[in-house]
Order: C-alpha cells, then structure tokens, then sequence
C-alpha cells in the first residue's frame, strides 16, 4: 500500500521469518536426535518457505475480514475471529503435508527417510510458529497503525494534513491516512471483488457445473489409469549429474548387457591357501560349476 501506516512489509518480513525458525528448529532437533543430514534434506527450506507463505497469506486475509466485520472491536475478539477463519485451513493443509512426508519415510532409501523426516517435522513447526509467533506479530501490527506509526521507524505520523502542496513521494512516505477513518474507508481487495462478483457466478451456471463434472470425471478416468502404469523402483541416472560419466555407463550397461541379467558374485568367507594349487584348481571347479 501507499501509505506510511497502512504499509505490511514487516508483516509480510516475519511471515517469511516464521517459516525460517521452523526450518532452524527442525534441522536442530533432527541432527540432535541423530538423524543424517544428507544433500536433498537441503531442498527442505523451499518447501517450508512456500507452506509457510501461503499460510501467511490465510492468516493477513482473515485478520483483514475480521476487522472490516468488527471494526471497533477488542484485539482478543479480533485475533479470536482470525484465528476462527484461518486455523482451520492451515490446520488441514498442514496435517496432509505432514502425513505424506510422514508416510514417505517408510522407504527403504536412507536419503529419502532423513529428506522425509526432517521436511515432515518443519511443518510441524512451521504450523506453531504460525499459530503462535505470527498471532502476536498481527496483534503488534495493529497496534502500530491504530497508534498510527510509520511502518519503518515506528515514529508517530502527522494525520490529515493537507497534502496538496507537497509531493506524491512525500506524502506515500511521511504522511499517513488515520486507520479506517470513516472519511477514507478500506476498499475491498480487487481479488475478493472478481470471486465474488464473476468466477463465483460463473461455476455456479448449471452448463459449467455440468462441464466441470465431465472434466473430473475424465481427469479421475486417466488418474486410475495412471495408477496402473506405475512401476515401482528407481533410476539411477536421476541421482547423478546430466553431465556425469555415470550416464553413459549406465546407458551403455542397459544397452548391451541388460539381457544377461543381475551379476552373480561368490564371496568366500574363510582363509584360503592361494599358494596351494589344488586349493586353486578346486576354487577354479567351483566357478565352473556355477557356471
């Protein structure tokens, strides 16, 4: 927003900051418990950052609801109503995020079970930091606009002044409007304007609902048909690098050798007398005989 007061970039900041403590926490009680740390446990921030902001989102447009229903309101009956708005999406959102990661750590992949884990509890503490950190950021926010400080230094701001005689940078920066003043009330955000005014509408038209069934019902068709093309295992060329000599070994290996089968080694487990040529030739006899 234009405005000194109005302005949510420390807001949006410490969004950004709770889904950083929820990384920070969960690679501490990982590698505390013992878990390795090995390199795709590295993607886990980016994951985390998205949940984190999109959750952050949820909670900023709930709170903005619930000042516009309760305008006068207390801060306790605000932050009670946000969190009736939001809690219950981030709650559901993180549940599934944690139960597949959870579920993936069931592999018999190393790697994957320590990506799993960690990423699985960062949401875990993603949803905390969100439930609790950033409530009380709100709350620190709202009070700083109703005490209608700029967002940067906090310093009080000079309402209501007459801005005409000075520049457009001057008064977006040094001169703030009084929060929802009645003579200047918050306009709607133009997203809820175009749900509710035209995609709402639109779904609801008898033709798209038919339309949109028929589409579900193709999109499920091919997913059971996807099911049954799944085959289980992995490729090894997608652990190394495009451009490593891995590459061509393991093309070359399923070119020309793919036919002969798995490798079949014989290990010999006990001290063997190698000078001894009997021993030699008796060692020679029984590869023969696997043959």
């Amino acid at each position: 927003r234009l405005s000194c007061i109005r302005n949510n970039i420390w807001l949006a900041s410490c969004g950004v900051l709770s889904s950083g403590l929820a990384v920070l926490s969960s690679f501490g009680l990982m590698l505390f418990c013992g878990v390795p740390f090995v390199v795709t446990v590295a993607n886990a921030p980016f994951l985390i950052l998205g949940v984190g902001v999109d959750d952050m989102f949820i909670m900023i447009a709930s709170w903005e609801q619930s000042l516009r229903k309760k305008e006068k309101s207390s801060v306790k009956s605000l932050l009670a109503e946000t969190y009736a708005e939001a809690a219950l999406s981030v709650t559901i959102t993180t549940l599934t995020d944690v139960l597949a990661f959870f579920i993936g750590t069931w592999t018999a992949f190393p790697s994957v079970r320590s990506f799993c884990l960690y990423t699985g509890t960062a949401f875990i503490f993603c949803y905390v930091y969100t439930m609790t950190f950033f409530g009380a950021v709100l709350v620190l926010n709202h009070r700083r606009e109703q005490g209608n400080r700029h967002w940067l230094t906090c310093m009080r701001v000079d309402v209501g002044k007459d801005q005409a005689e000075n520049s457009c940078l001057f008064n977006a920066c040094c001169i703030g409007s009084c929060s929802r003043q009645p003579s200047q009330p918050e306009d709607e955000h133009p997203m809820n304007i175009f749900f509710k005014k035209y995609y709402g509408p639109f779904v609801t038209n008898k033709w798209i609902k038919l339309l949109m069934v028929l589409l579900y019902g193709a999109y499920l068709g091919g997913s059971i048909y996807g099911c049954t093309q799944i085959r289980e295992g992995i490729d090894l060329r997608n652990l190394a690098n495009d451009d490593s000599y891995v590459i061509p070994y393991y093309d070359d290996d399923d070119k020309y050798f793919s036919t002969y089968g798995p490798r079949v080694m014989v290990v010999i487990t006990e001290s063997v007398d190698y000078w001894n040529e009997s021993v030699r030739l008796g060692i020679e006899s029984c590869a023969q005989n696997l043959e």
